[in-house]
């Protein structure tokens, strides 16, 4: 079992740690990987530091480390809660915007840079708006009975439908010289993303609580008639998935704005490759999916250097045909 689990899992954490390097040495000023293992040694007091190496450690450790691991935890998240969310719902195309979370992180944050406000308040006001949406959603396919993903997945779309009228409103109405940052931060986008530590840890701390519910989230996938049937608690563990799924898609926005594709296009394509078990699917999707959007990321500030596109848009031309070629593979 550790064996089937392990080899998977050892190739993506390679990959993983290969973009981080590629994403820290490609940029304006090109650093080889011996510099940067030179900036890391200085940093941990083992070398000395001359004029070049202080530049490079300023250029690795306060520039592009902190954007590279926000890019990897965001793409982890994204594509965890996607996997979450296609085994809650029983529906390979779930993506974890499908129920609006997005749209209330994104009218929170648009209210914020409306009001002149900045850095944290956005953050914190994206938070508030995804949280809000999630409540709303949850407690309107709740009603008066108990929901079904069916009724959750409908109340979701039409909540989400709303969030973009409301969305469309607040741009028509905005002052012209804040529009651009509106957009890009809508578009997605990882420029003034300065604090990774916090959805790394949320990340982390995801998988490990995760991981002993693979079984249950195994049979869950099967329907909840035969999740009952074996003795899952069938109602706790989707509200915990739901609520799960919610809080990493908040973090995930909160602090990279909206970017599509990764928690749809992620989950699909390793259950094509790895098959269905949830006990390697899930960690699998962390290191997949960070990955991910750290190349995205990597691309999206060099491709049209020194300007730079939103890594949103990086993700939608790479996960669209992506997407399509999966879904004619598996016909």
């Amino acid at each position: 079992m550790l064996a089937r689990l392990g080899f998977p899992l050892g190739l993506l954490l390679l990959a993983a740690l290969t973009s981080l390097v590629i994403a820290l040495g490609v940029g304006s000023a090109q650093l080889s990987p011996a510099q940067i293992w030179q900036v890391v040694l200085g940093n941990l007091g083992y070398i000395g530091q001359d004029e070049g190496n202080a530049l490079a450690r300023t250029m690795v450790l306060e520039l592009r480390l902190p954007r590279a691991l926000s890019a990897f935890a965001v793409g982890g998240l994204l594509a965890v809660a996607g996997a979450l969310m296609q085994v809650l719902l029983r529906n390979p195309l779930a993506d974890p915007y499908v129920l609006g979370l997005s749209g209330g992180a994104s009218i929170g944050a648009l209210a914020a840079m409306l009001a002149g406000l900045g850095g944290l308040a956005i953050s914190g006001s994206a938070f508030g708006g995804a949280l809000f949406s999630t409540f709303l959603v949850f407690g309107l396919a709740h009603g008066s009975g108990s929901w079904t993903p069916s009724r959750l997945l409908l109340t979701g779309v039409v909540v989400a439908a709303g969030w973009g009228a409301v969305i469309t409103l607040m741009l028509a109405l905005s002052p012209a010289e804040r529009l651009p940052g509106m957009l890009y931060w809508l578009m997605g986008d990882l420029s003034y993303a300065r604090a990774p530590w916090p959805p790394l840890l949320l990340l982390l701390a995801t998988c490990v609580v995760l991981m002993p519910l693979g079984r249950s989230l195994n049979v869950l996938a099967r329907g909840p008639q035969q999740a009952a049937a074996l003795g899952v608690a069938v109602r706790p563990l989707e509200w915990c998935i739901y609520i799960v799924a919610s809080l990493l898609t908040a973090a995930a926005v909160t602090t990279a704005g909206s970017i599509g594709f990764v928690g749809l296009v992620v989950p699909h394509m390793l259950r094509l490759l790895l098959g269905n078990d949830q006990r390697l699917i899930l960690p699998a999707c962390a290191l997949a999916g960070g990955t991910l959007l750290v190349l995205a990321d990597t691309l999206a500030r060099t491709m049209i250097a020194p300007e730079q596109l939103p890594v949103g848009v990086i993700t939608a031309l790479l996960g669209v045909p992506t997407f399509l070629f999966l879904l004619y593979r598996s016909r």
